[in-house]
């Protein structure tokens, strides 16, 4: 089953930057250690930025003067300024598209995220056009995690380069995020990710998910560069979101698909998980405000306030 916030009314209500809302039920070890009843979490989200250093050009027919890296720096600037508590993820495929990753190999979109204080980034399949080499190389200017939970890079360069799974803790908060990849063979060449393994996306969300509620986290994150949906069986988001347990929210890639709101699909067990995308090449910026609150709100009943993405960067 699959919901998704009317877009008259998001369009109605939506500002400069746009939000949804999520109310989460905290756990009883959080509340005990808090006088207060409610945390307010930002989960700022990119995906496919593709090496978009620069707005695009005056004379791009769709995107002309949008995106670029100083413009979204500034943007992040201001929302810590007024937020407490606040993430930065990208869901994969940061390198390739202009002549600075021909030029730099991604050492730029690394240093400059790393500027920009990203929590984390899991592997798109565009991050392999250097071969495992190339990403290896610019690993070193990345002061961010790469979370990649379905690509087994063992008896590769990239063995323990990579993290399973991470748990972000802020204002008491235990935040799980995993990542994962789309399948690169017949889209990769073959000697750019050698006997990098890839492994189910679903088996493996469905297992580290659960291993982070098992670890008390508040909430699960899944950075995906999967792709949103597809007439074939092949997974996707909406698949995967379908498919298993205890992840809250998927940050998605791989697609280019521009949403105005969040994407609501059932998990298996009739609840709640909020899908989102902010298209290709920094054009937007994904902002999801979570609340979580001591009330015991089932998740089903989950509603997102307002609106989400359509970011004017």
């Amino acid at each position: 089953m699959i919901k998704q916030i009317n877009r008259r009314s998001f369009l109605k209500t939506a500002g400069a930057f746009g939000l949804g809302t999520l109310v989460l039920p905290m756990t009883a070890g959080l509340l005990s250690a808090r006088s207060d009843d409610q945390i307010r979490l930002v989960i700022l989200s990119t995906n496919d930025v593709h090496s978009r250093i620069e707005p695009f050009p005056a004379n791009d027919k769709k995107f002309a003067g949008r995106a670029g890296f100083a413009r979204r720096a500034e943007i992040i600037k201001g929302i810590r300024e007024e937020e407490k508590n606040v993430l930065l993820f990208d869901a994969g495929d940061i390198f390739q598209g202009t002549p600075y990753f021909n030029m730099f190999g991604g050492e730029l979109e690394f240093k400059l995220m790393s500027e920009m204080g990203y929590s984390a980034a899991t592997m798109g399949n565009h991050d392999f056009d250097n071969g495992m080499e190339g990403f290896l190389k610019q690993l070193p200017n990345a002061n961010f995690p790469f979370i990649c939970s379905n690509y087994d890079f063992s008896g590769t360069i990239l063995e323990d380069k990579t993290e399973k799974y991470k748990i972000f803790e802020i204002d008491g908060l235990k935040i799980g995020v995993l990542g994962l990849g789309v399948e690169l063979e017949g889209l990769v060449s073959k000697k750019n990710y050698r006997s990098t393994k890839y492994l189910d996306p679903i088996e493996v969300a469905n297992s580290y998910a659960l291993k982070l509620k098992e670890k008390k986290c508040d909430m699960v994150v899944c950075l995906s560069h999967l792709g949103f949906d597809y007439k074939s069986n092949k997974v996707s988001d909406k698949v995967l979101a379908a498919n298993t347990r205890n992840i809250d929210y998927i940050i998605g890639g791989h697609t280019h698909t521009f949403m105005d709101a969040p994407v609501e699909v059932l998990n298996l067990d009739n609840e709640v998980v909020a899908i989102t995308q902010t298209g290709w090449g920094g054009i937007n910026l994904g902002r999801m405000d979570i609340v979580f609150t001591s009330k015991d709100v089932p998740r089903k009943t989950l509603s997102y306030t307002s609106k989400k993405i359509k970011n004017q960067v």
